[in-house]
């Protein structure tokens, strides 16, 4: 066990070292992504989050092509072939800024979607090789290395904005290049044990797909998993552009705003599964949706810059509440065998919605401005926080026949 331990140790620590590379990549899209894309289109702006839109559906995408990727390559070489396109989405969009060519820069920002759709599963990774006991350290470890990327990726993009001037931001984009070089050499120190799936010891058959996501419990934690990670994602596009083009803010402090989002996204994880453990998965999503209620009411008292930061951090808070909460309350919803195929349909449905945001964002600000983009969440959060409440309905119920 000693020697299985300290295997794992190894290869935690190196795990940990790549997510905090490899994750920059996102922050550093999302905060310029929007900015860019504003600035290679011409009178008509509303498309202009299109190319965050691509880096969401790519996330969707390579989350899809890594699960099938990693049973023929394995984990290792699969995320180090994600470290490759990372690169060549950072290079494509930089040539694409040269270009000013709108959607060349979109497709290279799918791409880089897609590097980042095969770091979602690095955490999985840790898990799986660690021992029973030691799997929540490890998947602590790497949300450290996520809070060490929200730092890492929006000061990379405040330093290389100008760096092939005069086409601003395209010096972002190259830096993604040997940012994943240095991911590759720290991921080829890897020596992950075979991927094993552990089975439930259970002579209980699988229950068909329909019959599963037509359940209460497994609505309520879809409907409120989408609905605040899609909220996140609405807010989060159109943060900078409200920032930079409605307020004059400079770039730079929409950058460090969406730094400080990122940070509060990943920055509760530590204790959100002891709070879980101990008042129950819906009473922390129904506190995740009050704080995102919290954003909405700073944002909309005012546009000085605390405004807009502390309605992020609101935001990333409120997030990472309603997110994990509602996670926790899918997870309990079907058996261990049937995990794959509802976690499929799961996660189709959830991308599909937070692609749908982002690119709605631009559209309504362009066209309505931030003030509306805050009103959108007060119908959704009253609508999640009505579900929330007859699911605990039902497990008391439950719980008293």
């Amino acid at each position: 066990m000693d020697t299985r331990l300290g295997s794992a140790k190894r290869n935690i620590a190196i795990l940990t070292v790549a997510q905090a590379i490899l994750g920059s990549a996102a922050p550093l899209t999302i905060s310029t992504g929007g900015l860019a894309g504003f600035a290679l289109l011409g009178a008509d702006k509303s498309l202009a989050t299109a190319p965050v839109t691509g880096f969401n559906l790519g996330v969707a995408f390579g989350a899809v092509i890594i699960a099938t990727l990693s049973r023929f390559l394995g984990r290792k070489q699969s995320f180090m072939l994600g470290a490759v396109l990372g690169a060549a989405g950072g290079l494509l969009a930089t040539y694409a800024l040269y270009l000013s060519d709108f959607w060349l820069f979109a497709a290279a920002l799918l791409l880089v979607g897609i590097s980042g759709g095969f770091t979602q599963k690095i955490r999985f990774a840790a898990a799986d090789a660690a021992p029973s006991f030691y799997k929540a350290k490890a998947i602590s470890w790497i949300l450290a290395g996520g809070i060490v990327s929200a730092v890492v990726g929006p000061q990379l993009a405040i330093l290389l904005k100008d760096f092939l001037a005069p086409v601003t931001f395209a010096g972002v984009f190259m830096g993604l290049a040997p940012l994943m070089l240095v991911a590759i050499v720290v991921l080829s120190f890897l020596n992950l044990p075979k991927n094993t799936t552990v089975q439930a010891q259970t002579h209980a058959p699988a229950r068909p797909l329909l019959e599963i996501v037509l359940t209460q419990r497994f609505l309520t934690g879809l409907i409120c998993g989408v609905s605040t990670y899609a909220m996140m994602s609405f807010m989060m596009t159109g943060a900078p552009l409200a920032m930079v083009v409605g307020c004059g803010f400079s770039s730079d402090l929409a950058t460090l705003g969406i730094q400080w989002h990122v940070i509060a996204m990943f920055g509760p994880s530590f204790f959100t599964g002891m709070l879980i453990t101990r008042y129950g998965a819906e009473k922390v999503v129904a506190a995740g949706l009050v704080i995102l209620l919290g954003c909405a009411v700073v944002a909309h008292m005012g546009v000085a810059l605390w405004n807009f930061w502390l309605a992020l951090v609101l935001l990333g808070i409120g997030w990472n509440f309603g997110f994990i909460g509602a996670t926790s309350i899918v997870a309990s919803s079907y058996r261990p065998q049937e995990a794959d195929k509802v976690q499929g349909f799961h996660d189709i449905i959830l991308f599909g919605f937070v692609a749908l945001s982002s690119f709605s964002s631009g559209k309504v600000f362009s066209a309505y401005g931030w003030s509306v983009m805050n009103l959108v969440i007060w119908p959704v959060v009253i609508v999640c926080l009505i579900l929330i409440l007859l699911q605990m309905q039902a497990s008391r119920r439950k719980s008293a026949a």
